[in-house]
């Protein structure tokens, strides 16, 4: 008994002088910290509460953790909230699912509810939509197989095995995939899809010195690879209106430098509009010239904002004839996107895709231009009734990023910009990498596809039509501020 007694002893002597040690460190520690937060001039927090204020930026952190799972309700959080990403994740895990006991959802001034048709065509009566063909009188036109596609987001802002899965899942699912503005990489062409390749104002991929086409490089690339379908020239996107391209320098390692035509370990920023266009008939130069080289159907990315310049470029093209426009346009929402952007711009600048597609869709029709040019449409439509009402206003496509990137696994944990993304979508870290498994992550790719064109079109069924793209404004009521609604032909024409 007395030989334990001493072991006890001796062990507690060891605990008490580890214990002494550890909090003499602590005390120096807290010193140091004490000394420097004191002394320092940039924080007056900390300045005036030494240590203790190191703690609101630990618990500020905290506070998106706390909110997201604990405090914010389903359908409260921005840019996205619980009850859409838990549908995608769902929809992504297992297809198409139910939900019991009645909607949660709050029917605001503004909420789209569809008129439902007081006799819906029977499973079977349904008649085939006929092909959609995008730029006939390219040398090589396309028809899509899909109405609901992947929209831009590069190999840079995405991780590799991110783009891995999204093209083997668009593959899976029959749609298109946009390369976004850092060129083709292997990895978008690896699963074997149809790519959109687009062409953003730094010129990644096809780029002179000097941020001119290089013509040479493009045409072997369209040659090279018959997967590239078409051509997109971005002026602008939803992220940041006005601005060209941002890839922070710590996301430009060595392989994504070779793809771009960059230098390793810089940020790559793109000018604010491309360099040989500084008016509509330099588009559209630029656009018959990049369509002659390609053979490929070509069109334009943009934000809506002012006007006028949409009104120049709809007179040049009627001046020129209708063989001169774009064949497709792509509408993006001024209300934010995938890449990393300044608040102001992404706050701030351009309408959103609810004002901006009813106006698009309306212009070109007055201008006798509507069957011309097919109008594509992008901008945080992630759910089956957004999409919907898409086609209500005018769309004959829609493009999804943040939606496909909740398919990947995306969480929202919004450090997109600072490739600490926890899930390995959006960082370069390959230790976050591993958890993002390309082949399981395709299926859920497809999975959301399939999902969301199947609801779309139980929603234009149940409201009478074929097919989305017979949806009209008279289909989807938009409810008012006396709670009444009305139907979106009447709110857009008032």
């Amino acid at each position: 008994m007395g030989e334990f007694t001493q072991t006890a002893l001796r062990g507690l002597n060891v605990l008490g002088s580890l214990f002494l040690f550890v909090l003499g460190l602590l005390v120096v520690a807290f010193s140091v910290m004490f000394v420097l937060d004191a002394t320092q001039t940039k924080d007056a927090i900390r300045r005036n509460y030494p240590v203790i204020g190191r703690f609101r930026k630990f618990f500020s952190t905290l506070g998106e953790f706390f909110r997201q799972y604990f405090f914010a309700m389903d359908r409260e959080e921005m840019p996205f909230n619980r009850a859409e990403r838990d549908w995608i994740n769902n929809v992504a895990e297992h297809g198409s699912e139910t939900l019991p006991f009645g909607s949660t959802r709050v029917l605001s001034e503004g909420s789209p509810v569809f008129a439902n048709g007081m006799f819906p065509k029977l499973e079977g009566e349904h008649v085939p939509h006929k092909p959609f063909v995008i730029g006939r009188d390219a040398r090589h036109p396309y028809e899509p197989n899909s109405f609901f596609n992947i929209s831009a987001m590069s190999f840079g802002s995405l991780s590799k095995p991110a783009v891995q899965a999204l093209s083997y899942g668009a593959q899976l699912a029959g749609c298109w995939l946009n390369t976004g503005e850092g060129g083709v990489s292997p990895y978008h062409l690896e699963g074997g899809c149809d790519l959109v390749f687009q062409i953003g104002t730094g010129k990644f991929g096809v780029r002179n010195e000097d941020m001119t086409l290089n013509e040479t490089r493009l045409k072997e690339l369209c040659e090279e690879h018959d997967q590239i379908k078409m051509i997109e020239i971005k002026l602008s996107q939803g992220a940041k209106p006005g601005k060209g391209g941002i890839l922070p320098a710590n996301k430009v390692t060595d392989e994504i430098a070779v793809i771009r035509g960059i230098p390793s370990g810089e940020a790559a920023i793109s000018p604010n509009r491309h360099v040989e266009v500084s008016n509509t008939a330099e588009l559209l130069d630029l656009i018959a010239r990049i369509r002659e080289i390609s053979g490929r159907p070509t069109g334009i990315k943009f934000v809506m904002g002012n006007i006028r310049p949409i009104q120049d470029l709809v007179s040049e093209i009627k001046r020129r004839g209708p063989a001169s426009a774009p064949d497709f346009i792509t509408l993006d929402g001024g209300d934010g996107g995938t890449g990393a952007a300044p608040m102001p711009l992404m706050d701030n600048m351009g309408l959103p895709v609810k004002e901006s597609l009813p106006l698009m869709a309306d212009l070109l029709t007055k201008a006798g231009l509507r069957d011309r040019i097919a109008l594509i449409v992008a901008g945080k439509l992630v759910t089956p009734s957004e999409v919907a009402w898409a086609f209500c206003a005018g769309a004959d496509f829609v493009n999804s990023a943040r939606g496909f990137m909740f398919a990947l696994g995306c969480i929202q944990a919004l450090k997109c910009n600072e490739n600490t993304c926890p899930t390995g979508v959006t960082t370069h870290n390959r230790r976050l990498q591993r958890g993002l498994n390309p082949e399981n992550k395709s299926v859920k790719v497809r999975n959301y596809c399939h999902t969301m064109t199947h609801e779309v079109e139980m929603i234009a069924h149940s409201c009478g039509v074929d097919h989305p793209r017979d949806l009209s404004r008279d289909h989807v009521l938009i409810i008012q501020s006396d709670g009444r609604s009305k139907p979106l032909s009447e709110v857009w024409a008032d």
